[in-house]
């Protein structure tokens, strides 16, 4: 008799839920408030709102977040560095954008 193995996903849709709280993120980020207030104080997080209770995030800036916790915490970068890195990666989508458009 062959047995079947079955996967399990466990994951949070983000598309229906047009803004998450502070708290929605850390939790999808598996990252400490602390980590999350720090990227919107150095700019490299969007947030709407006045302080950490009000804010909001777009599902945008939750994989900009993902992504900035990633180079911090597996590649040891700062904050002044993440902010570079994700600013160059920026630029690089816009570039392949353009490239896109005029090979189209």
């Amino acid at each position: 008799m062959t047995r079947k193995s079955e996967t399990i996903v466990v994951g949070t849709i983000v598309e229906e839920q047009p803004e998450l709280t502070l708290d929605q993120v850390c939790r999808v980020c598996a990252a400490e408030a602390e980590h999350i207030v720090s990227l919107v104080e150095a700019g490299i997080l969007e947030a709407r709102g006045d302080n950490p209770r009000q804010w909001r995030f777009s599902s945008v800036s939750l994989g900009r977040a993902r992504c900035a916790l990633r180079l911090r915490n597996d590649l040891e970068i700062n904050t002044a560095g993440v902010a570079v890195v994700l600013d160059l990666l920026d630029q690089i989508d816009e570039l392949r954008a353009r490239l896109r458009r005029l090979s189209s």
